[in-house]
């Protein structure tokens, strides 16, 4: 993809809309509706607040937190249109992992919610803006948003300047504060691949900070279209909106999507405005892809990628059922290829880890060089591609075929066993509703696999009767050591399994 000297003009892109479609609906979270005068006079409004009250300073980190709603969208835009880095926190995260985001981003304003705020202890020097509540220390956002003159129109940043910083999970270490460019998201949210316009409606059903949230958010509104954003994901609530608001659009994780299948009362919604459903976050199981494509109307994309990007795959399932297995082919712009442990690249067929480099990757991790180093492999030629951390092959026609995490690979008796692939064998038998697979000590073989599985409703079965069961479908060197039933499996907001969680009593 070539330079495009607008590339810095994202927000204004967005805004631009207000122009020529005053009056059409823009935003809406719950009983809050913003069309897209509303949308551009808000925004225009809290940035000049926010310029105003940074004496005029720009790239500067303002952090949000808070459950979704149109003022928190605001603020996030705001900080973006006054010139400024967004950085959106999780609510879903711990007390003392919060308190190591606030230090690591340093941000000079916090914008939250009454709910978040007991979650937090903004530094001496941070000013903190109320969304929805004002307290001791903590200033109204109307208030704020009076100390300044409205922008007549966002700042125009650099292509290189840092857009926001989303942060990793954390699951298995301190999380990373993944920083993108101005030009990054511009590329990404005028990429034509979902076909979104002026007639579109997103319905997103994750929370704000999440990637899975604000690629589909700003593409949408870059196009024109309307977002609809849902509070605590329910099925039910979630198919009555899509409903009401005649969806076009929606990007969902897996256990959503398995949910939203399972609801009693699914087959009797009115879906056929669905043009395109969106899944990503975790591998969809390919059962449930080809559910999906022939009872909810519209087309199925399944994404691949990485929130530091360098590495995208689209799966068109409608279009390629034949390859359910798969996570499809690389997005345009984007190559896709394979190495060993020694960083050798290997040919197609074979698995190793996955690599990849595109026009839409990340600046770097924030004040984490050592981690940023990491990242990166780099070809004979010098091109620097990002390491997933995943492994997998790439069959004979293009399409990319996921194995497993690589810290996730079991090595039993010097063989590496994918847990990916003991888990879609659970996964297949009628009873289970979930399952994951995970290594555990073993005196013989060094790990042996252990499967973890929640029954579906009204079930009941034997664990030694399942494992017997799966352990006729593997390899004599796959079998697992033993099954244990749980009443749930630990996933992050994106909907992946906290492996390290399940491990834990065990190493």
């Amino acid at each position: 993809m070539t330079a495009d000297g607008n590339e810095g003009r994202l927000l204004e892109t967005i805004l631009a809309h207000a122009g020529h479609r005053s009056d059409a609906p823009a935003l809406t979270c719950g009983d809050s509706r913003l069309t897209w005068h509303d949308l551009a006079a808000r925004v225009l409004r809290l940035a000049g607040a926010i310029h105003a009250g940074l004496n005029g300073e720009c790239r500067q980190p303002i952090a949000l937190i808070g459950a979704n709603s149109t003022d928190l969208v605001i603020a996030y835009l705001a900080a973006i249109a006054a010139g400024q880095c967004a950085v959106p926190l999780p609510v879903s995260a711990s007390v003392e992992t919060l308190t190591g985001m606030i230090s690591d981003c340093r941000p000079r304003l916090i914008f939250t919610d009454r709910a978040s705020f007991a979650l937090i202890t903004p530094p001496e020097a941070t000013e903190t803006i109320g969304l929805d509540f004002s307290a001791g220390g903590v200033l109204p956002c109307e208030v704020f948003a009076a100390r300044g003159k409205a922008l007549d129109a966002p700042v125009a940043m650099a292509a290189t300047d840092d857009f926001n910083i989303i942060y990793s999970s954390g699951t298995t270490a301190r999380p990373k504060g993944i920083v993108h460019a101005h030009a990054m998201r511009y590329r990404q949210a005028m990429r034509a691949t979902f076909g979104l316009g002026p007639q579109s409606t997103m319905l997103l059903a994750t929370p704000l900070y999440s990637n899975t949230t604000l690629m589909p958010l700003l593409a949408t509104l870059v196009h024109g279209g309307h977002v609809v954003l849902t509070g605590k994901f329910s099925a039910p609530s979630y198919l009555a909106l899509a409903e009401k608001v005649r969806a076009t659009h929606t990007m969902l994780v897996p256990i959503q999507y398995q949910r939203i299948l399972a609801d009693p009362d699914f087959g009797e919604r009115d879906l056929t405005a669905f043009a395109v459903k969106q899944c990503t976050g975790a591998p969809l199981a390919p059962a449930i892809k080809r559910e999906l494509v022939e009872r909810w109307p519209g087309r199925l994309l399944e994404i691949y990628g990485l929130t530091e990007g360098g590495c995208t795959c689209i799966l068109d399932v409608s279009a390629h059922p034949d390859r359910a297995h798969t996570v499809g082919r690389p997005a345009s712009g984007n190559d896709i290829r394979v190495i060993d442990e020694q960083d050798i690249e290997l040919p197609r067929g074979t698995a190793g880890e996955i690599v990849g480099r595109s026009p839409t990757m990340m600046s770097r991790y924030h004040h984490n060089q050592s981690e940023t180093d990491a990242l990166y492999w780099t070809d004979a030629q010098g091109h620097r591609f990002h390491r997933t951390g995943d492994i997998g092959l790439i069959d004979e026609d293009g399409f990319l075929v996921l194995r497993d995490r690589k810290k996730d690979v079991i090595i039993s008796g010097g063989f590496n066993v994918y847990a990916s692939d003991l888990e879609r064998v659970l996964a297949m038998h009628a009873d289970v509703a979930d399952a994951a697979v995970i290594a555990i000590p073993s005196q013989t073989w060094g790990e042996t696999p252990l499967g973890l599985v929640v029954l579906r409703q009204g079930a009941s079965l034997e664990p030694q009767v399942l494992c017997d069961w799966a352990n006729a479908r593997v390899g004599k060197m796959q079998r697992l050591s033993a099954v244990e039933l749980r009443d749930l499996l630990p996933r992050s907001p994106a909907g992946k399994i906290l492996k390290q969680e399940l491990k834990k009593p065990y190493w």
